[in-house]
């Protein structure tokens, strides 16, 4: 049997994916916001996260007091659908519709499957932080480029997966946090870390504080914002010593904003490149080791059965 060809990176345009990612966001947020509610609880917030599946996102498996049920978004046919271990199940369009038309459909559909959950119910992370059942300004859903930026996490994540395989120590999943909306994958040299101080809209501050208790090197994808208009990878460690910024890295269009305390390497330059993948995983690999080589993390902790 012939086997498929590979598929390319697709390109993304912010200016034509933008407003569509903001609007999804917000839909990704209720539906995590009931994973957070009913699944039980994880370290590093690892309960309330979402997951790139082979049509969309999902959340996995949830209980509740009929089994287990599922939320599953998919960006071929675009619905998201909602399936129970009692056979049952219900769709709800994925569509140019408000938030707050998605936000009551999805709990009317719910109600009717026997699914009871109460959630928070306004976005984090974001601001303005408008009540899901108060926001009809976010409606822009466009199928083609929400369907290109899912290709393009499906992309992102066999290259994630492959860079967590290569770790002995803690290393939490490939997963998408529906706060701001970037599929990130994280490392744990496992020595306790600072209190972290908090900072972002939108968010308590003991979930800060628990999700970094400690020392961590995370790397994710990201959409991107007003102030950086474009789709990027990030990289990051927590406490960041003074030197981590100085490391030199690679690919060289990846570069450190002082003002961030991040790494980043812009989408256009990974999908440009002659091998995507392997320039992806240089920024992985380059990034971790200024984190390790600047944090003192154990030698040990990495390892390359994939050579």
């Amino acid at each position: 049997m012939n086997q498929p060809a590979p598929r390319q990176w697709p390109v993304l345009h912010y200016p034509a994916f933008i407003d569509t990612i903001t609007t999804v966001q917000l839909f990704t947020q209720i539906v995590g916001k009931i994973r957070l509610r009913m699944a039980p609880r994880l370290n590093h917030s690892w309960h309330v996260t979402l997951y790139v599946s082979a049509r969309g996102l999902t959340t996995g498996s949830i209980p509740y007091a009929g089994g287990i049920f599922q939320l599953k978004f998919d960006f071929i046919d675009h619905h998201l659908s909602i399936t129970t271990s009692q056979g049952t199940g219900a769709l709800v369009s994925l569509s140019s519709q408000s938030v707050a038309s998605f936000y009551k459909e999805l709990f009317a559909k719910l109600h009717s499957l026997g699914i009871q959950v109460q959630i928070y119910a306004c976005p984090n992370e974001v601001e303005p932080a408008i009540p899901f059942a108060q926001d009809e300004v976010h409606s822009t859903y466009n199928k083609e480029q929400m369907h290109l930026y899912w290709q393009a996490l499906v992309k992102v994540h066999s290259v994630f997966a492959q860079f967590r395989a290569g770790f002995a120590g803690k290393c939490s999943p490939v997963h998408l946090f529906w706060g701001a909306f970037d599929l990130a994958v994280t490392r744990f040299s496992g020595r306790p870390a600072p209190l972290h101080p908090g900072g972002v809209p939108n968010m308590p501050l003991r979930v800060m504080q628990e999700a970094y208790s400690h020392q961590v090197s995370s790397a994710g994808f990201w959409p991107g914002n007003t102030a950086f208009p474009q789709p990027a990878f990030y990289a990051y460690c927590y406490p960041t010593p003074a030197t981590f910024g100085l490391q030199e890295v690679t690919p060289a269009a990846a570069f450190y904003s002082t003002d961030m305390g991040e790494f980043f390497l812009p989408y256009d330059a990974v999908i440009r490149s002659h091998d995507p993948e392997g320039t992806l995983l240089q920024f992985l690999q380059s990034t971790y080791h200024a984190a390790a080589i600047t944090g003192n993390w154990d030698d040990n902790l990495e390892f390359h059965f994939f050579e």
